[in-house]
């Protein structure tokens, strides 16, 4: 019995005909082209689970049905898609990716952005925000009119996903109090406006972050070079040869002297690995030109 095999015989009941080895390696197959996502066999269950409503809500009632739903409606495929993203993600996650940004970088970011020189930083895969926030706290530092400079300078901060309730959570900017215990003090109180346990990144802040709906597998709109790139705990649903293709392109898209931010499980190699040079765990900035 071969591995998917084994997993659909570990499902519980599921009705006949609903369900298939077949359904899951189409889904699979449909996932992997459209947003380079790895599903293996173990998570036969995790498809089940979070396609099952779309399944019903569409009228399919079979998975097979649904499949071929899918593969004719892009709505509908965006739609599963996102379903199965993973969106776990916390404030300040990796602190020391921030310790280095606040320290090594923002100094540089901002004098040349009281300068009148562009900067431009981005979140990739921003998932529900918690990261873009981080980012811009950094940023910020516990200054109240950091915000206002920044704003009348050519600053952005650029945070993209794919999954669209994700995305519509990190614009939201509200958050739990209780899921902000990993913010600096000093921060929190300068950009976190707290009442009856919600917490909401506070107007100006809010002012320096646009939100776009972004596949990284697909093109990619920006004109022009980031300073900063973060990309973290996104790489690892991906296949070797997704994750070099895409590491490059984020060299390609880095100023010299830039630098990339990437999860604590991932590596960069192949051809990136001519232009990035780690300067820290999981830290690597481009090589000036």
């Amino acid at each position: 019995m071969n591995a998917l095999a084994e997993a659909f015989e570990k499902l519980p009941g599921i009705g006949k005909g609903v369900y298939a080895p077949a359904d899951f390696e189409a889904v699979r197959k449909i996932v992997h082209q459209t947003a380079g996502i790895v599903l293996v066999p173990g998570k036969a269950m995790l498809v089940y689970s979070r396609l099952a409503p779309l399944v019903r809500n569409t009228g399919c009632g079979t998975f097979a049905a649904y499949v071929k739903r899918i593969e004719a409606d892009d709505a509908e495929r965006r739609r599963a898609i996102c379903a199965l993203t993973t969106n776990h993600t916390f404030f300040f996650r990796e602190d020391h990716h921030f310790d280095h940004l606040g320290k090594s970088v923002r100094p540089g970011l901002l004098k040349r952005a009281s300068a009148g020189d562009p900067v431009r930083i981005w979140s990739a895969g921003c998932s529900s925000g918690e990261e873009t926030w981080s980012i811009l706290m950094t940023m910020l530092g516990t200054d109240r009119g950091a915000a206002g400079r920044l704003s009348a300078a050519d600053f952005l901060l650029l945070a993209t996903d794919l999954a669209d309730h994700a995305l519509a959570t990190a614009e939201a900017a509200q958050y739990r109090c209780d899921t902000l215990d990993a913010v600096p003090g000093e921060l929190r109180r300068a950009w976190m406006r707290e009442a009856d346990g919600q917490a909401t990144v506070a107007d100006e802040a809010r002012a320096l972050v646009r939100f776009k709906s972004l596949n990284l597998l697909g093109d990619w709109p920006m004109a022009r070079a980031f300073d900063v790139i973060f990309c973290r705990n996104v790489m690892i649903y991906f296949d070797h040869a997704t994750k070099e293709r895409l590491v490059d392109r984020f060299a390609r898209q880095l100023a010299p002297g830039g630098h990339l931010y990437i999860g604590h499980s991932e590596r960069v190699t192949g051809p990136a690995e001519r232009v990035l040079t780690q300067v820290g765990p999981t830290i690597y900035r481009k090589d000036a030109a």
